[in-house]
C-alpha cells in the first residue's frame, strides 16, 4: 500500500473533519480491505481522532452549561415532539 503524507494532528482539524476521517477509517476497517499493519495504524489513528472528538464535545457541553448558567433542564416527551400546549 502506498504511503500518503502524514495526516494532520487532530488539533489541526475541525471537529467535522476529524469525524469525517474517523468515519472513513471505520468504513475501511469494516470492509476488510486493510492488511494487519494498516489495520493497526488505522485503529491507532481512529482512537486518536475519537479522543479528540470526545474532547471537543465535552468542551462544547461545558460551554453550553456556562452560557446557560448551569440551568439545563430535561425536555419532556411533549416538548421533544413539539406538542406542548
Amino acid at each position: 500500500m502506498k504511503k500518503s503524507a502524514e495526516p494532520k494532528p487532530p488539533e489541526e482539524l475541525s471537529f467535522e473533519q476529524a469525524l469525517e476521517e474517523l468515519d472513513a477509517l471505520v468504513r475501511k476497517m469494516e470492509s476488510g480491505a486493510l492488511g494487519l499493519d494498516d489495520s493497526i495504524a488505522a485503529y491507532r489513528r481512529g482512537a486518536e481522532l475519537a479522543r479528540y472528538c470526545q474532547g471537543r464535545l465535552s468542551a462544547a457541553e461545558q460551554e453550553i452549561r456556562k452560557l446557560d448558567g448551569e440551568v439545563l433542564t430535561s425536555l419532556g416527551s411533549d416538548e421533544l415532539r413539539g406538542t406542548e400546549p
